[in-house]
């Protein structure tokens, strides 16, 4: 919009004006002089630290972003604060909240004050009328065409995305959980021989840094080494937050059709599953499950102190894999796994990985990724890749070697990609429908086992030869119950990845 013109001057000089009075007249609402003190001295600091995020990583502040700030933990919340974010608060939030308060304003009567605010609404609305009727054409293209800038508008944006977040929950309906699914079933016989389904979710991995799906760099040697892996990237993210994304994951309900308030009285995938006879457990070390788990076994990780795996203000992820053998050997039924990562998690990217994994140098080693080049980025981040990489392949060593008792699988999705810079922006976040490709292009794959293909009837190779399909978060409801032999109304064969490539008896019993 902005061309230097005398016209785009005064375009941006009347949306200067038009913010300005807009917000002064939301602010002169208040009835008395100590409430409009309170909530100005409130906005100065949610304005602060709007904005430094909005500056620092791009953030933009609407409902979903401020789910994921009201449903973040301790830890997230260290490794997001800095030095800058700390001068940011003080100098532009709590300092003029305080020099409201020293303030004498002459005490004047009701009558008066409203007199004096009946002339500033009608003079400012005034004002605003005549620039916009003046830059009306620009304003057309503007509000046309850049619809998203008012998640922009400090402190209005997180203000009013507040307010949505808190209405919605406010009209949440009470009630018993509904089932939509309705009554799940096993599709085979008893087995001697338990079925073990490992489903990994990724944090914050975005598929463009995947070695498996093309990416120059050595991000995962490790799986690229291993048999009978499918990589299904780029897949579609539900979302680009983790409050919305893991939920969505393990709905029926594809990106397009998933509600939020929704999903949490409904059962999902894994209440399916345990009405089935399957074991399931949800393991986290992250922010928690976002209400996924809530009717499983679960067991959080990110507040242990192991002083190997636990150094930094989380742990690293192989903390969930230190009994994992055990718990094989011990595993008598079906049973699904759910591994809930830190993975990727910015942006102190530097702390997701032991220091043996730092292969890409130099590597940004600060929260405030301004400090570092973009290349230090995207190092650091690469780190974390590599890690994952490791990671998973550990799972599948382990399944490996539980091979002589148990018929193993593994899925691992991403929750929503990442971005590292481009176009200014970072991290994650945004509304899904300006959100750039990394944020919603998320590394997705299959490894199986030859018993579990004997099992099922998996023919080898074929879930290879799918990897250039195009596939979703709507695919992993179906291919969760597919992997585990599950089956209810909701199941549709089309969506499950798997499905495909079982053999023409096994996919008519299942």
């Amino acid at each position: 919009m902005w061309n230097g013109t005398p016209g785009g001057i005064a375009f941006f000089a009347s949306l200067l004006v038009l913010v300005v009075c807009l917000q002064a007249m939301l602010l002169l609402a208040m009835p008395t002089i100590a409430l409009l003190r309170a909530a100005a001295s409130i906005l100065y600091v949610v304005a602060a630290a709007a904005s430094y995020f909005c500056n620092a990583y791009g953030a933009v502040m609407d409902k979903d972003m401020m789910r994921n700030v009201f449903e973040t933990d301790v830890a997230e919340v260290r490794a997001l604060v800095s030095g800058d974010l700390v001068i940011s608060l003080v100098i532009l939030g709590v300092l003029p909240a305080i020099l409201l308060w020293r303030v004498s304003l002459p005490s004047v009567g009701w009558s008066r004050r409203l007199r004096q605010r009946a002339a500033f609404f009608v003079s400012a609305l005034l004002v605003c009328a005549g620039g916009s009727y003046a830059c009306s054409a620009s304003y057309a293209v503007f509000l046309r065409e850049h619809k998203e800038i008012r998640l922009a508008l400090i402190p209005a944006a997180p203000v009013s995305s507040i307010a949505r977040l808190m209405g919605s929950g406010a009209h949440e309906t009470r009630g018993p959980l509904l089932n939509p699914a309705g009554i799940s079933v096993r599709t085979e016989v008893s087995q001697q021989r338990p079925l073990v389904v490992f489903i990994v979710v990724g944090e914050t991995a975005r598929a463009e840094n995947f070695q498996l799906g093309g990416y120059a760099r050595p991000t995962t040697p490790r799986l690229q080494a291993i048999g009978n892996l499918a990589y299904l990237g780029p897949a579609s993210a539900c979302g680009t937050s983790t409050a919305l994304s893991v939920p969505c994951m393990f709905s029926h309900e594809g990106r397009r059709n998933f509600d939020l308030q929704a999903a949490r009285r409904q059962t999902n995938v894994l209440d399916a599953l345990v009405q089935a006879g399957v074991a399931v457990e949800w393991r986290d070390n992250n922010s928690g499950c976002k209400g996924v788990c809530a009717r499983v076994a679960s067991v959080s990780y990110s507040e242990q102190t192991d002083p190997r795996l636990c150094p930094q203000s989380y742990c690293y992820d192989e903390i969930m894999l230190e009994d994992l053998a055990a718990r094989l050997r011990a595993v008598h039924g079906d049973t699904a796994i759910v591994f809930h990562q830190i993975g990727s998690h910015g942006p102190a990217y530097a702390e997701r990985y032991p220091p043996e994994f730092e292969r890409f140098k130099p590597a940004c080693r600060s929260n405030e990724l301004h400090e570092c080049t973009r290349q230090e980025i995207v190092n650091a981040y690469d780190n974390t890749i590599a890690y994952t990489d490791h990671f998973l392949a550990r799972l599948i060593a382990l399944l490996r070697e539980a091979s002589g008792r148990v018929d193993g699988m593994l899925i691992y999705a991403s929750d929503h990609g990442e971005s590292l810079g481009e176009q200014g922006i970072y991290l994650h976040g945004m509304p899904y429908t300006f959100a750039p490709r990394a944020q919603k292009e998320v590394p997705m794959l299959v490894w199986t086992s030859p018993q579990y293909d004997a099992r099922v009837g998996l023919r080898t190779g074929c879930l290879a030869a799918r990897a250039h399909g195009t596939f979703s978060h709507a695919n992993l409801y179906h291919t969760i119950l597919g992997a585990a032999r599950v089956r209810n109304r909701l199941y549709e064969r089309k969506l499950d990845i798997l499905a495909p490539c079982r053999s023409a008896e096994s996919a008519e019993a299942g």
